[in-house]
C-alpha cells in the first residue's frame, strides 16, 4: 500500500510540475504600453470597513499615480467606528487633490449581499455619474506602485482584456507571515494558473480582489455586482462572470503591496476560514475529497520517507523533492529562507486544519465571519 501511495505522489507532483499551467515560476510579465491611454477615465472603488490604520496610505497611493487620464476615486466607508473616512480625506488633502476623493456612508447590509460587495456596489453606483470608462475595485490596504494603473489600463487596452487583476505582495515580514503567507500565494496560484486563467479555450477563471481594474461597459453588461451579491469568494464570481463574456487576465504585482500586518498564526487563518469551505461550494464531498487530496500530495511525501518499503521511501523522497523546487520561486519572490521549503508539508497541514474548520463554524451557523458579520453563502451554493 504505502508502494501504491508513493507513485500516486510522484505522479501528482509530475502533473503540478509540467502539467498545470507553470503556475510556480511566478512569472512577472510587465504590461504593454497602449497608445492614448490617457484619454481612458479610471475611477477607484474603495470599500472600507474600519481601515484607518492603513486607508490613508492606500489613498495616496492613488493620488500619486502617474497616469494622464482622468482619474478619481470613490470611497465607501462602511459604518466604520475608527475613522477611517477622515484619515482618507486627510490624505486626500494632504495630496493636494481633496476634490477627487468622494466618500460615501455606507448603508446597512440588505438581505442576499455579502458585506464587502454591497459596499463595493455603493461605490460603483457612486461612480457611475462620473461615466468611467474603467473601474479599479481595490482594498484599503493596497499601496499601488505609481505606475500601476497605467500598466493596468494599458495592458486593456493593447489585449483587449475585460478584466485585468493583480495578486499584490502580501506583507511578510514577521515569522509567522514567512512561515504561512507564501504558501497562501503558491496555493491560490495552484487553483489559478495564471496562463490558464488568459486562455480563453479554458473555463479556469479567477481574480485577487486587491487589486482588479474592469471595463465598466462590461461589468455593466453581466450585470453589476447584484449578479454576484452573495458570493464570499467576490473576485473569483466576479471573473467567471467575465470570462464567460469577455478575457481576464491574472498575475503576480511586482511593486503594488498590502501593508496589512499578519503578527500572528491567527489572523491569516480567520483569512482562509472565512472562504475555504465556500471555495469547496460548501459541499462535504469537496471537502473530504480536498482533505484527501491535501494529504496525499503533502502529507504522504514525509510519511513515505519514513515508511520501510525502499521503494515507497525513493518515491517519497522524489515527491518531497519535487514540492521543494516548485515552491522555491515564491519562497525566492518573498524574500524568504530557502530551507523553508522542507517546512511545506507543516504548513500544508495549517491550511488543510483550517479548511475543516471553515466547515464546521458553517454547520454551526457562523460562515464567513469577517468585520463582525456573519456572511450566508449564495443562495444557490447549498
Amino acid at each position: 500500500m504505502a508502494t501504491v501511495i508513493g507513485v500516486a505522489t510522484v505522479a501528482i507532483w509530475v502533473y503540478l510540475l509540467f502539467f498545470r499551467g507553470g503556475f510556480w515560476w511566478l512569472p512577472y510579465r510587465p504590461a504593454p504600453l497602449a497608445a492614448n491611454i490617457g484619454g481612458r477615465s479610471v475611477v477607484a472603488v474603495i470599500p472600507a470597513r474600519d481601515e484607518a490604520a492603513v486607508v490613508g496610505r492606500a489613498v495616496a497611493s492613488l493620488l500619486a499615480q502617474d497616469y494622464d487620464g482622468d482619474f478619481r476615486i470613490v470611497l465607501v466607508d462602511d459604518q466604520s467606528s475608527d475613522g477611517t473616512a477622515e484619515t482618507a480625506r486627510t490624505a486626500a488633502v494632504a495630496a493636494g487633490a481633496p476634490d477627487r476623493l468622494t466618500v460615501c456612508r455606507g448603508k446597512p447590509v440588505p438581505p442576499g449581499w455579502t458585506g464587502k460587495l454591497w459596499a463595493m456596489s455603493q461605490g460603483v453606483i457612486a461612480a457611475r455619474s462620473m461615466r468611467p470608462d474603467y473601474l479599479l475595485l481595490t482594498d484599503a490596504d493596497i499601496v499601488h506602485d505609481p505606475r500601476n494603473l497605467r500598466a493596468l489600463v494599458s495592458r486593456c487596452e493593447a489585449e483587449r482584456y475585460d478584466l485585468v487583476s493583480l495578486m499584490v505582495r502580501l506583507h511578510c515580514r514577521s515569522l509567522w507571515e514567512k512561515l504561512l503567507i507564501p504558501a497562501f500565494v503558491f496555493f491560490f496560484f495552484k487553483l489559478y494558473p495564471p496562463r490558464w486563467v488568459a486562455d480563453p479555450s479554458r473555463r479556469t477563471a479567477g481574480a485577487a480582489g486587491g487589486c482588479m481594474l474592469i471595463r465598466a461597459a462590461t461589468l455593466e453588461r453581466i450585470g453589476g455586482l447584484d449578479s454576484i451579491r452573495g458570493e464570499i469568494i467576490d473576485d473569483c464570481a466576479l471573473a467567471r462572470r467575465v470570462k464567460s463574456v469577455g478575457k481576464v487576465w491574472l498575475g503576480p504585482a511586482r511593486d503594488t503591496t498590502s501593508i496589512r500586518e499578519y503578527r500572528s498564526w491567527r489572523p491569516i487563518w480567520d483569512m482562509v476560514v472565512r472562504s475555504a469551505f465556500a471555495q469547496l461550494d460548501y459541499s462535504p464531498l469537496m471537502l473530504a475529497l480536498t482533505i484527501s487530496m491535501l494529504s496525499l500530495t503533502y502529507l504522504a511525501p514525509p510519511l513515505l520517507v519514513l515508511s520501510s518499503e525502499p521503494t515507497a521511501m525513493v518515491c517519497g523522497g522524489f515527491a518531497w523533492l519535487g514540492m521543494s523546487i516548485a515552491f522555491l520561486p515564491t519562497l525566492r519572490a518573498y524574500d524568504v529562507p530557502r530551507p523553508i521549503t522542507v517546512l511545506l508539508p507543516l504548513i500544508a497541514l495549517f491550511y488543510v486544519a483550517a479548511t475543516v474548520s471553515s466547515a464546521v463554524l458553517f454547520w454551526r451557523g457562523r460562515g464567513g465571519y469577517w468585520k463582525g458579520r456573519v456572511q450566508a453563502p449564495a443562495p444557490d451554493s447549498t
